[in-house]
Parts: C-alpha cells; structure tokens; sequence
C-alpha cells in the first residue's frame, strides 16, 4: 500500500497532537483516516480541526471495525489500552499504543500474548531481513509499537549506546532525580479519570514516569528487587501517589534510587550512571561524561594513593550527540517504516509491560512496607490493587 491508514482512538491533549501531525503529513507513507472519542464535545472538536475527510467515530471500538483504517494509535485513559488493542489485532489492525501499556502487568501480558498469536512479528518478504529490505518490500505480519518518544532523544540514545557497548564496564550505580513533572491541583481535576486508583490506578508513577522507567530499564537493565515509598496525596487532595522515593538493586549487584514528584518547583531532572570505566550525567539535553584514566576496580586494589583523585587532565565534558527530530513523528515514523518496509522499529509494543512491571513493583512494595523481588507475584498485586480501588 502507499499509504498507511492510521485512526487516532482518542481526542484528549494527546489524541489530538498525533492527529495533528499525523493530518498534516509529517510521517512518511501515513495518512490520517480516523478519530474516535466517546465525549460529544471532543468530537466536535475533532470536526472543526480536522480535515472533512476524517472519519469520527464515538467509540475506540466503532472506527478499529469500520474497516476504514489499516492501524491505530491508542491515546485512550490507561486502562482502556490493552483491550482496545486485543480487538484491534483480533481484526488485523497494527497498534502503535500510548504509554502505559496498561496499568497491572496481568493486563498487559494478555494483550502481548493477543499480539504473538497473531504471528508476533513483522514477517519480512523471502529471506531479506529488516536492514536490507528495501521501499518495495512490505511486512505481512501485524506490528506492534508502544509510544516511548524518549527513546527518539538523542542524548539518551547516545547515552545508552555508550553503557551497551562494554568500554566503560559494568553498572555500578544510577540515580535519577525526576521532579520537574510538577502539576497543580487543576490539573488533577481537569480530567474526570484523573487522579484516582479506580480510574487512573496510579499517579506520577503510572502517569507522568512511564517514558522515564522506560529509559531506566532501556538503558541500564530492569533491576531484581525494589524498596519503595510511595506518598498518596502528599501535596495535592488526590489518593493516588506525587512523591516517590525508590531504592533498586539489580542483577550484577548495582544499585540505584529513583526519585520522583509532581510538587516539586521548579523540580530537577538529573539522570547520573556510573560504570567501572566512567560517569555519566545528563538532564536529557546535555550528555556529560567523565572517563577515568584507568577502571575503578584496578585503581581501588592497585594505587598506593589512600585519597586517590583522577589527574587534572580528566573532567567532565560534553558528548556530542544527532540533532533532535520531532520526538512523535519519528516514533511514529519507525512503526510506519516498519509495517511498510520491515525496518526497526524503536520501541516494540510488546517491551512496554517492562515499565509497568517496575511501576507495579513499586506500588507493591510501599504498600506491602517491603523489599519486592521482580517478577512478583501478579495475583498479590491485584489483590492489594483492587483495595485502593475500594478503599479497603
């Protein structure tokens, strides 16, 4: 096909900034078909702003049957993603899906398992393979992405590239102090799915810290044992949690804390990681690295200095990075690339139950007052879920 047929399945803040670019022809091969929205008002709004040509649907469910589309971008309330993107697949549609990828890892693992029954992958034509398909060749298979639009910032990108490549040795530590996610209490209430277990099931965690859990694990690896302390309500009259504290231990014995609010301002975002070989530091637009003269391990049992300092020849300096790019349209840029041509793709759907699980994790572990070993038990955590629901 020469064009993708994309439905944008809800018309909030950010429902409307995909069909924006996506209407205005800023991805390659991709066309704006569709909009659904249950509310009335959204609707009518979607009419006026976009062009006669796109069909509005009230219902998720109503535009993924109409045949009308080839894939959806799911930009629904949390909860509503895995099984908007079950009825998707069932009837042969690609989904690229907002984030979270849902809101327990038991929701998000039945719909990964409802995207591998239908073939779990692009099927690329003959024996070619996704790097030297070229514009002809078109992938059979339904594709799956999630919207991790970090990941297309290049200074985390480089970042990870740097941790990957084993230079530097393994993790020691990593830190990230994320707080300048700050929201007022008008933001909460200007939602009515906002800000409450029964809706939302979570808050900064499960709303704002999706794209930097993602990162953390993306980058670093998904850590074994969590201790958190999650405070419901701190600084806004909400029941769900704005300020976060978490201790992580991963599989190489590393660790790290991760620090995160919505009442924080004007807040911090500092992201440091240090290896064997080297420290990174960076607020997700300048990568900063100090690169030690020899591996800390060998200069700890070797040196005869008991206050050892690195020469004044090494200090911290800027890594060069790529230009940004619009984070959207390259994220949906690479699931288009990939139904039409097979390409990588940035984030794979099926990767995005890894920050849900670190989310569950956490939530767990404050309510449980306990260390929490990753995986955890599922049905334990749906349990103690279902009472904040009911405020058990």
């Amino acid at each position: 096909m020469d064009k993708i047929r994309i439905g944008v399945i809800g018309y909030g803040n950010i429902g409307k900034i995909h069909a924006a670019y996506l209407s205005k022809g800023e991805v390659d091969g991709a066309m704006l078909t569709a909009v659904a929205n249950r509310g009335e008002a959204a609707r009518a709004l979607a009419r006026k702003e976009l062009l006669p040509e796109v069909q509005i649907f009230d219902s998720g469910e109503a535009l993924i049957t109409s045949r009308v589309v080839d894939a959806v971008l799911i930009a629904t309330p949390h909860k509503d993603h895995p099984e908007l993107a079950e009825l998707a697949f069932k009837n042969g549609i690609h989904v690229l899906c907002e984030k979270p990828a849902g809101v327990t890892v038991k929701q998000v693992r039945a719909m990964n398992k409802a995207w591998e029954q239908t073939g779990g992958s692009v099927i690329t034509a003959g024996n070619q393979t996704a790097e030297n398909q070229t514009a002809g060749d078109q992938a059979t298979g339904l594709v799956f992405g999630m919207v991790y639009n970090q990941r297309t910032n290049p200074v985390y990108a480089k970042l990870r590239e740097l941790i990957k490549s084993g230079k530097y040795g393994e993790l020691k530590r990593v830190n990230w102090i994320v707080t300048d996610w700050y929201r007022t209490q008008a933001y909460y209430e200007s939602g009515g799915w906002r800000s409450s277990w029964r809706s939302e099931a979570g808050g900064v965690l499960m709303n704002q810290c999706p794209h930097n859990l993602d990162l953390l694990q993306w980058i670093c690896g998904m850590p074994e044992k969590v201790r958190a302390f999650c405070h419901e309500g701190k600084w806004h009259e909400i029941e769900v949690e704005d300020d976060v504290t978490a201790y992580l231990e991963f599989p190489n014995g590393a660790t790290g804390v991760f620090v995160t609010s919505t009442g924080d301002l004007p807040g911090t975002n500092r992201l440091e990681i240090t290896l064997d070989g080297a420290q990174f530091r960076t607020d997700g637009k300048i990568l900063e690295i100090f690169e030690l003269s020899k591996p800390e391990r060998e200069i700890c049992f070797t040196s005869e200095e008991g206050f050892y300092r690195e020469p004044e020849t090494s200090c911290w300096r800027a890594v060069e990075t790529e230009p940004a790019k619009p984070q959207y349209q390259a994220l949906t840029q690479s699931f288009v690339d990939k139904i039409r041509f097979g390409r990588p793709q940035l984030a794979e759907g099926e990767e995005g139950i890894r920050a849900v699980e670190l989310i569950n994790a956490m939530l767990l572990s404050s309510w449980l007052s306990k260390e929490v070993t990753i995986p955890f038990d599922e049905a334990l955590y749906e349990e103690e879920y279902q009472k904040k629901v009911h405020g058990t």
